[in-house]
This record gives structure tokens, sequence and C-alpha cells, in this order.
């Protein structure tokens, strides 16, 4: 701004940049005499009706998030952490004279006691729990308050529990039994009334029809049997075949199948892991002497299985070719059927795989499964517990020799009128023993 010379103020021109001035601002130009004047369109959400139902869709979709919100996964888990739990005291040089019950706990869904990183850890109902060995105290839980439990076991030093959903067992979670922590997930197509069997490296759900095998990361490696969704059937070696009895060793996946044209059952042996998850690679398939068999276990190349109607157990070498047969005398009653979701009550140590037949145990080396000692009256197999191999009785445990099953001494327990099979795991200075749907731990 600038001053003329009477002293009035003068204006000083607007900056133009080319021919625009920027600063001045223009004007609408006059519409042309004869250009007609548009009309503003309506709203078409400006009627009454069309509000109303905007409004509808708006509260069907915050209805419909909060119900999914509800009902999602995380909304249906109640979970807790803890930091690792302090050590256990040694376990005795010796299994003790006497043993007393420090406590007990519900866990319908382990059907061997599941203690590991100083944490026994109870399934039941829809809820996990990891327990102090000493007290039964809850450290830490996982519960699916939406989806019933349908089994957990260990393996790789890791808890691995599979809850129902839908018309199977496909949910699993994997969990660190020392703090809780969930270490993976996924979901799966495994049966109703499924087991885990480990061979160390894998894990394997079983099932009539269909059988899963994952890895540590629970990572599927192996579909073998009716797969979900089937493209190609030649990929499976065979179809319409049901499976009774499952074993794992040596990262091999053992089965007895019962197919349409076989005159009698089927032992088949393939790798848990193949080039091609649905397409097993099959170690060999042979058609045993019988009918109603039951593979008993695998070892290395070897595999036992039971002839009830033989009353032999017979052993495969690697090529699928009968090498042994040992007389078995059971009572009909113990090979009756199938046992439980197709596993048999077997447990191992350094030196022999113990098979708890229903009325009987039978030690089997475990270089190659030979029968070597049995011990009748048993409740179940043995473990080794205090560095020394201790078996369920009526009223109590059998310490034994483990070299000719000679007993050493007998320890009473106080089973509370139970009358069932007893599983058994040793935690540090803690016994477990797993009464049906309980678990008890001893000290």
């Amino acid at each position: 701004m600038s001053e003329r010379s009477d002293g009035t103020p003068e204006h000083d021109p607007a900056p133009t940049y080319g021919d625009e001035d920027v600063l001045t601002p223009s004007g609408p130009e006059p519409a042309p005499k004869h250009q007609a004047v548009s009309r503003a369109r309506r709203s078409p959400w400006n009627r009454r009706r069309d509000r109303l139902v905007a409004a509808a869709i708006a509260v069907v979709v915050a209805v419909t998030g909060l119900v999914v919100a509800v009902t999602s996964d995380s909304a249906a888990t109640d979970r807790s952490t803890a930091p690792p739990p302090p050590a256990l005291p040694k376990a005795p040089a010796a299994v003790p004279g006497s043993l007393t019950e420090l406590w007990q706990a519900r866990s319908g869904a382990t059907p061997v006691p599941v203690g590991e990183s100083n944490t026994v850890v109870t399934a039941d109902g829809s809820a996990v729990d990891g327990r102090d060995p000493m007290t039964g105290r809850t450290r830490w839980h996982y519960t699916r308050t939406n989806l019933p439990l349908c089994t957990a076991a260990t393996a790789w030093g890791r808890v691995n529990v599979m809850y129902s959903k839908s018309l199977g067992c496909s949910e699993v979670t994997q969990l660190d039994p020392a703090t809780g922590r969930i270490t993976a997930q996924r979901n799966g197509d495994a049966e109703l009334g499924t087991r885990l069997v480990s061979d160390g490296t894998h894990v394997t759900t079983t099932g009539k029809k269909l059988l899963n095998t994952w890895r540590d990361d629970l990572v599927k490696d192996m579909e073998y049997g009716q797969v979900a969704a089937m493209q190609n059937h030649d990929k499976q070696p065979r179809v319409g075949c049901t499976y009774g009895t499952v074993a794992a060793a040596a990262s091999k996946i053992g089965v007895i199948e019962r197919c349409p044209g076989d005159p009698a059952d089927r032992l088949t042996v393939y790798k848990a892991k193949a080039e091609h998850e649905d397409e097993p690679q099959t170690t060999y398939s042979v058609v045993v002497a019988g009918k109603r068999a039951r593979l008993v276990a695998l070892s290395g190349d070897f595999a036992a299985v039971a002839l009830p109607d033989q009353k032999l157990l017979v052993i495969y070498g690697p090529d699928g070719a009968q090498r042994t047969a040992f007389p078995l005398d059971l009572p009909a009653g113990d090979l009756a059927q199938d046992p439980p979701g197709g596993l048999e009550q077997t447990t191992r140590t350094a030196g022999a795989v113990y098979w708890f037949t229903g009325s009987k145990t039978i030690a089997l080396s475990r270089d190659d499964l030979t029968p070597r000692w049995s011990l009748d009256g048993t409740r179940g197999p043995g473990i080794t517990y205090a560095g020394q191999l201790v078996m369920p009785i009526n009223g109590g445990l059998a310490v034994l020799n483990e070299a000719n099953g000679s007993t050493i001494r007998t320890v009473g327990v106080d089973r509370r009128g139970y009358p069932g099979p007893v599983r058994l795991t040793a935690l540090g200075p803690v016994l477990l023993e797993q009464r049906g749907d309980v678990v008890a731990a001893l000290h």
C-alpha cells in the first residue's frame, strides 16, 4: 500500500502470475439468456421408507458383529499363564516302602497321566489345568468354554489337546506345560474318539477311516485313508477300508486294515512323511493269518500282531514277512474287541515294551518284540520309577526285576475301591496314577 501526494492511501495493484489474478476472486459468470437452469436432483435416500431400511441394515450389521465377537474362538477361550515352575525334589534312590496320596483331580481326557516340565496337566470337560505336582494347585489353565475335550497327550515336551467341533475332533492346541503358553494351533479333521500316538518325531491321530500325522509345529505331514474332498482316489493305497489298532515308531505308522475283498485283516506300515501329504509311501502291506487282528507295537523294523482266533503273537520283519510266532494264553475277553481309540495299552523303558492285555502284562524285547516274560493279575503296563520297574497290581504296586519279571517287593496303594485299569507316569519324586477319569498323585 502507498500514499498519494495528498496523503490518502493508494492501493497497490494486485500481483499477477501470467494472465491469472490470484488474489481477486472471480464472480460467477452470467448464464446465457437461453440456457436452461437445472434443478437439484432429489437424493434417493430422502424418503422415510429408505431411511428406515438404512437404519435396519445398520442394526443387522451391528448385531451380527456382536454375535461374531461373542461366539468367536477368542471370546470362548478362558486362559491364564504362569512363570516356569520351581525345580522338583529328586526322585528317591529306590521305590519307597510306602506311598501316600497327595491329591487327586478329574482328568477324563487323558488316557495316560500327563507329567512334563515339573507340571502335572489334567484335562476334563473343557478345561486343561497345569498343576503343582506336590499340591495339585492350579498354576495355569486353558478352557474352551463352548467345546468339549476329545483327548490330551504329551509329545515333544509339549501338551497337545484336541477339542470336539462340528462332527469331529477338529481343533488342536499345543501348550507349553511349564507356563501354559500356546505354542501352536491347527484345525484338522480327526474323528470322534481319536487318540494321539507318538513315535518321538511325529504325532498321529487314530480313527476308523482316517489317520492324520503332524510334525512338532502341528503342520500335517501325512494323511492316510478317506481324505476329505478327495480328488484323486489313486493317491491312497486303498479306499473303503476301516481301521483297527494303530502303532508308531521310528517315523513309521502301522495300522490294521479291514478292506473289502481281503480274506483276513491286513497289516500296513507306511512312512510318517512323504513327498506329498496325501500320497502315503508304504513300507509294506500284507494280509495276516486271521481276523480281529490287533497291532500291539512297532519297534524299529519289527511289528507285533496279536491274532485272537489263532491265539498267537506274530512278529513281522522289515519286509512284512512273518519272522516267528508265539502262543498267547489269554482269557477270551482280553482280545474280544479293539481297544478304545485303537491303541493298545503299552509302555516303553530302556530295554522293553510292556503290553497290558487286560488280565496280564507281557514284556517284549525292545529290539525285536520277542516275548521275554509275563505277569498275571496286573492292572496295567509298567514304567520306571525311582530307577526300578513298577507295575500296578491289585492293592498297590509290584516292584519287579526287569530282566526276568520276578517280584522284588510290593507297595500298598489305597485306590478307594477303584476296580479298573491303572496307567502310570513318573515325575521326579511323584508317581501319577490314571484311574479311569481321575488322576492321583502319590509320594
